[in-house]
């Protein structure tokens, strides 16, 4: 680790947030962390909502916890701004992000602490572990389609997520890198960001016991939602694929995900039979689908509940 030992690390830990009732529990799951000894913790909370509707219950929570809280209103509806805005309003050694619907294990952040110290790496992802409700459907509890864990590609982790990460915010491929605002209604701008980070030599380490805990929505317990999320993370890695490809090369990759798709397709209708099996090689389909409009340069855009299609601009993460 490049910071001196003997000085107290500072932390930020940013927490995005639009309307959501289960803030609460991810904030009192903060406050019950074990913090090293040498470490100072400070919690960011950007409100995406136009009004600044969760400012007043930051207020009635800030004075229980053992940290200082920060509230910061960053209208409106747009993932990327209140990332952004977290990172404009970090000023400590490291910044972590997790979601407002997690809840922080009490080694969470020692854990990713302890594997930047022993990597030097400038982020560092943990686990994301789903528990499902009583309605959920078996195949999908027993499945577990929305755990998340980082991706290897030959022996390294090549993007992230932002769920559960922690940044070293000296590194010359965090400082100054922000989250791109053409992804934030559609989504994947975290991909981007991280793609982006290891393009240029950022090195990306994972942490398997720094778990967080997310229970899963009766909303997003339903297969048609598990596609649209695939779908959208097919599409993301499609064009950040076809940013680097053309002629030839992208006609090798469009050839490539068409038969991935049909491939998934095929070994859904071998494994009709059993529905965990079926729907996991169906998604996959789904996902290849996607890969493949990214390619061809269309995205999905989520504005104000309705989907339309237009062609993709992405934008760099790298702040000018």
């Amino acid at each position: 680790m490049t910071e001196s030992r003997s000085a107290a690390l500072r932390i930020d830990i940013g927490v995005c947030t639009y309307r959501r009732k289960e803030l609460e529990a991810t904030l009192r799951s903060l406050g019950r962390m074990a913090v090293p000894d040498n470490c100072r913790v400070r919690i960011i909370v950007a409100d995406n909502d136009v009004e600044p509707s969760a400012e007043e219950r930051i207020a009635e929570i800030a004075p229980t916890l053992p940290f200082e809280l920060r509230y910061v209103h960053c209208p409106a509806s747009n993932i990327s701004i209140a990332r952004n805005a977290c990172l404009d309003a970090s000023n400590g050694d490291f910044i972590a992000f997790i979601d407002d619907d997690e809840t922080a294990s009490e080694n969470w952040l020692a854990h990713l602490l302890a594997t930047v110290g022993d990597t030097d790496a400038d982020a560092v992802l943990g686990p994301v572990q789903a528990s499902y409700g009583a309605d959920a459907p078996r195949w999908m509890s027993r499945g577990d389609f929305h755990s998340t864990y980082p991706v290897w590609v030959r022996g390294e982790i090549r993007t992230g997520y932002t769920c559960n990460v922690l940044l070293r915010r000296a590194s010359p491929f965090v400082s100054g890198r922000r989250f791109s605002l053409a992804l934030g209604r559609s989504g994947g701008e975290d991909t981007q960001y991280f793609a982006e980070l290891h393009e240029e030599g950022g090195r990306i380490a994972y942490a398997p016991e720094a778990w967080v805990h997310e229970p899963v929505p009766a909303g997003r317990a339903q297969f048609s939602w598990l596609a649209k999320r695939r779908f959208r993370v097919g599409q993301t890695h499609g064009r950040l694929t076809g940013r680097k490809a053309a002629g030839v090369a992208l006609v090798k990759q469009v050839a490539l995900a068409t038969a991935k798709a049909g491939y998934s397709f095929s070994a859904a209708l071998a494994t009709a039979f059993s529905a965990t099996h079926r729907n996991r090689s169906i998604l996959r389909g789904i996902m290849h689908a996607g890969v493949l409009s990214g390619l061809m340069g269309i995205r999905e855009i989520e504005q104000y509940g309705e989907t339309v299609m237009a062609q993709a601009s992405g934008g760099k993460s790298r702040a000018t």
